[in-house]
């Protein structure tokens, strides 16, 4: 009873993973035919040969009788090594997640037992593993698989995280500097086209431009004028990168200088290559357009506006996978605003994942 405790304890350790699978030890094992041997003559450490995984020098560090330096005495301890560490460069580390084995061969299975965090090899921790990676009763007890006719197998699997050096950083720009663009389409009683388009004109370091339909898009043709803004080339954005942009569509009553806008709605919209424009389809209805008394057409002439007031997109492609700091202060007047995402891809203990997506949002 003791020892099916001891076990459940370990078990319910906090980020202890135990599992059992059939598939043997990916990197390096060990076979042990007379460990009786290394316990009967006091071995207290056992090192492996040497292994290369990731790019680096590895060993298994086996204590049969626990590792006493430690205070472990009821256990087996079973640790990977990094080796080799005078090769490598000053202020070393390598992140990495490693899972230890030991085989059953009642059951045909591996006992398998990982930390849940992702581990820390550095130049003042080059040993990391289990101090209690078995009970010496659990593993002596041969109905449990362990150790049958005086042979057991150990093994580890190790998984380096490399940092790429590859990431990006999102940026927001608040109330960019000329995020204004007004187009005066003349004659235009005269268009036949369907639609046209007005020249590209530069908001944020992207280039937009205004998409009108003088009778109507779609099912409104005849009925209105429909307007849209699109951001110009999206085809060509890199890895279907999208841009997010908010913004204001009007047409100016040019009686009296005023502008008209859609309801007053500000738009929200992610362009990219398979949504490069967002507007209205019913933008402005043509007996509207059409009345003198409002000031929309004047002398045959049409005016619209777009105004872009928030841009959020790559601000640059980030060459150093570190935390970037950002001001806490809202910028204003064009400048990047303190809102960003940053993927970093290493340098991550808390979770499984090789990648972490760190989101900063200040108002």
């Amino acid at each position: 009873m003791n020892s099916e405790k001891r076990q459940q304890d370990m078990a319910n350790a906090v980020g202890i993973v135990r599992s059992l699978r059939d598939i043997p030890p990916a990197h390096y094992c060990i076979k042990i035919n007379s460990f009786s041997f290394m316990v009967n003559n006091k071995i207290e450490d056992y090192e492996s040969g040497v292994f290369e995984v990731g790019g680096y020098k590895w060993k298994l560090s086996l204590y049969p009788n626990g590792n006493k330096k430690r205070n472990v005495t009821d256990h087996i301890s079973l640790y990977l090594r990094i080796a080799d560490t005078e090769a490598l460069p000053p202020g070393w580390e390598v992140n990495v997640s490693f899972k230890l084995f030991v085989y059953d061969h009642i059951k045909d299975k591996y006992l398998t037992i990982q930390d849940g965090e992702i581990q820390r090899f550095h130049w003042m921790k080059t040993q990391l593993g289990f101090d209690k990676f078995l009970p010496l009763d659990t593993f002596n007890d041969v109905t449990n698989g362990y150790l049958l006719d005086d042979c057991c197998v150990f093994g580890t699997e190790v998984f380096v995280l490399k940092n790429s050096g590859k990431g990006e950083c999102m940026s927001l720009i608040e109330d960019p500097v000329n995020n204004s663009y007004t187009w005066k389409i003349e004659k235009f009683s005269a268009v036949k086209d369907e639609y046209l388009y007005s020249p590209d004109f530069v908001v944020g370091d992207h280039k937009w431009k205004l998409l009108l339909y003088p009778k109507g898009s779609k099912h409104s043709k005849g009925k209105v004028v429909s307007l849209f803004l699109e951001l110009a080339g999206c085809q060509n954005l890199p890895n279907e990168r999208i841009v997010y942009a908010e913004f204001k569509l009007r047409m100016k009553n040019q009686a009296d200088g005023t502008w008209s806008e859609h309801g007053g709605a500000k738009l929200k919209h992610w362009f990219g290559t398979s949504s490069p424009n967002w507007g209205f389809p019913d933008f402005k209805a043509l007996t509207d357009l059409n009345n003198a008394s409002k000031g929309f057409l004047v002398n045959d002439a049409v005016v619209v506006e777009a105004q872009i007031t928030e841009i959020f997109a790559l601000a640059h492609a980030h060459p150093s996978l570190g935390l970037t700091k950002f001001h806490p202060q809202a910028v204003r007047s064009g400048k990047k605003a303190p809102w960003a995402i940053l993927f970093q891809l290493a340098n991550v203990r808390k979770c499984h994942q090789l990648a972490s997506i760190l989101i900063r949002l200040e108002a």
